[in-house]
């Protein structure tokens, strides 16, 4: 019985009807760059979200630079993000004119470890970017108790937790704006690349709009310098007909993640995700640690069931930051963990037998 990682054609089959209306329409109004399907996404999400304003934009990496520079990073400035992340993260730090500074992750939890952000700050310090990963919140009480005593302002990155919640309050919510992504693969994926900044600042938000529309709300009007980087209105429709389906989505997760987490906890070397206090994950990865995690990942694929390992080498490790100098000392925790997480076959409709084919596998191991 073959195991794909993610079935995101099995999903568009069972809701085939409301995406292929939503398209037709879009095609029907000739609506494709910004109007009247982009704002009602955008009102649509920041009411999941529980905020009061979305600005939609290209993907969630342009998210993270919009809100940056809505906030006026400047060069010199330093920001302070996890060390175990996809690269967008860091690199947008760069782009928006600051100097990344990695902090270490937990090493429970994966998430930043708030402990090593208070060690990183210094006088140049303007914000923090925790990264809710793989659907679970950071700590956020801690976080932004540091940013609210050192003054510095902090930017969710939620492209992989859609719904989660920190002590009952849902991620995006606790800092000045929350980035998110909705890539394909994503929880709330749209059939193309796609993102969106929350806040509920409105100041805040009439700036990243203009940024994001060429440096101004209504067309000519150029009131700042600005990019390009709109969602369009086919993948806005796309997303607004999938987002009704969001909630039963993630429980159908969590559901899935409890299955494997009694199947898996009693097996050796295997160890399952360990979810915080008061968090709620959402699973958008179920990541295990194996001490032989690319054997593990060699026999599962060879016997039909797709893996992913995310992410193999920790940010300040990668190429592209060898000018920092990292050991393994800084970040120990990150380091260890690049070698063992293995992320298994995780979405909405995975069936039981697929699950049990997973578990029999790694028990056979």
């Amino acid at each position: 019985m073959p195991v794909p990682f993610a079935d995101l054609q099995l999903q568009y089959q069972n809701i085939k009807g409301e995406i292929d209306g939503a398209i037709a329409a879009v095609i029907r109004d000739n609506t494709f760059i910004r109007g009247p399907y982009v704002d009602a996404f955008e009102r649509e999400f920041a009411a999941a979200v529980e905020v009061e304003h979305c600005v939609s934009c290209a993907n969630g990496t342009d998210a993270l630079y919009l809100a940056m520079a809505a906030l006026k990073v400047q060069p010199g400035d330093e920001v302070i993000t996890t060390a175990h992340s996809w690269i967008s993260t860091s690199a947008m730090i760069t782009h928006a004119g600051a100097t990344v500074v990695f902090a270490d992750t937990d090493v429970t939890t994966f998430t930043i470890d708030p402990a090593a952000i208070e060690a990183a700050i210094t006088p140049r310090t303007v914000g923090i970017i925790p990264v809710h990963l793989y659907g679970q919140p950071a700590d956020m009480d801690a976080i932004m108790a540091i940013a609210s005593r050192h003054k510095l302002w902090v930017i969710e990155d939620c492209a992989q937790a859609h719904l989660a919640r920190y002590n009952g309050r849902q991620v995006g919510t606790f800092g000045a704006a929350a980035t998110y992504s909705f890539y394909p693969g994503k929880n709330l994926g749209a059939m193309g690349d796609a993102g969106a900044i929350v806040t509920s600042d409105g100041t805040l938000a009439e700036r990243m709009a203009m940024l994001a529309r060429h440096g101004g709300l209504v067309k000519h009007q150029h009131r700042i310098e600005g990019i390009n980087s709109r969602l369009d209105g086919l993948q806005a429709a796309i997303l607004s007909a999938k987002l009704p389906h969001l909630p039963a989505w993630t429980k159908a997760r969590q559901v899935a993640a409890k299955f494997y987490d009694a199947g898996l906890n009693q097996i050796e070397d295997v160890v399952v995700p360990s979810v915080g206090a008061d968090r709620t994950h959402v699973y958008h990865l179920y990541t295990i640690r194996h001490p032989r995690r690319d054997a593990l990942a060699a026999h599962l694929n060879a016997n039909g069931v797709q893996t992913s390992i995310n992410y193999p080498t920790a940010l300040p490790f990668l190429e592209a930051y060898g000018r920092l100098k990292a050991c393994p000392e800084q970040f120990p925790n990150a380091h260890r963990d690049q070698g063992r997480i293995l992320s298994l076959p995780m979405f909405a409709e995975i069936t039981r037998e697929q699950q049990h084919r997973v578990i029999d596998l790694i028990r056979a191991f």
